[in-house]
């Protein structure tokens, strides 16, 4: 089984100000950061700061710890598949106000992407991530300290089928910056086991 390498990830939208460690990623976002594609709002936004590894392995489970001190409307920090400007999916913590941070995930096929949030309190700062592979199907699932994970979404991804770009996202839409560190970052074999009918 490969590893997630920080050695030789590469940047989508490199942010002006980061530490990158062998266990270890520290991110300043840069404001009017952000991604979305035409749903609802119309607008593209596509420039969020992605650090991440390719990796043609069909069969995989890739988990993170990510803290952040989110503070601005839709800060965000978690990970992320990018394909390209219109192949993407996220799940990430999204702080919404002083009561009310979101947990998401988006999926972007073909240029549209969908949104799906659950409320949790904006005391939380930190969160664990894991996204699974089976061939073109994914699931992601989230944890709270690290042991217990539960399922976000299950999704297809039309342009997830051969190699794939995954890692870790931070962004901040707003003009506004905050510091999101990643660690225990970890690929295994896939956690997400086959569903036999």
């Amino acid at each position: 089984m490969f590893q997630f390498n920080t050695k030789i990830a590469k940047w989508f939208f490199e942010p002006q100000n980061y530490v990158i460690g062998k266990d270890r990623v520290e991110i300043i976002t840069n404001p009017n950061t952000d991604f979305w594609q035409r749903t609802y709002y119309g607008f593209r936004n596509d420039n969020a700061h992605v650090l991440y590894n390719k990796t043609d392995e069909r069969y995989f489970s890739f988990t993170v710890k990510t803290e952040f001190n989110s503070k601005e409307l839709f800060d965000q920090c978690g990970i992320v598949i990018y394909q390209n400007s219109e192949n993407w999916v996220k799940a990430c913590v999204e702080f919404h106000d002083n009561n009310t941070s979101w947990l998401g995930s988006v999926v972007t096929n073909h240029g549209y992407s969908d949104w799906a949030t659950t409320d949790i309190g904006a005391s939380v700062k930190y969160m664990w991530y894991r996204l699974s592979r089976r061939e073109s199907d994914y699931c992601l699932e989230n944890s709270f300290d690290g042991v217990n994970f539960k399922q976000i979404r299950i999704f297809h991804f039309f342009e997830g089928n051969k190699e794939i770009k995954f890692g870790l996202l931070a962004c901040s839409p707003s003009k506004n910056s905050f510091k999101a560190t990643f660690t225990e970052m970890n690929v295994t074999d896939c956690l997400w086991k086959e569903h036999k009918a």
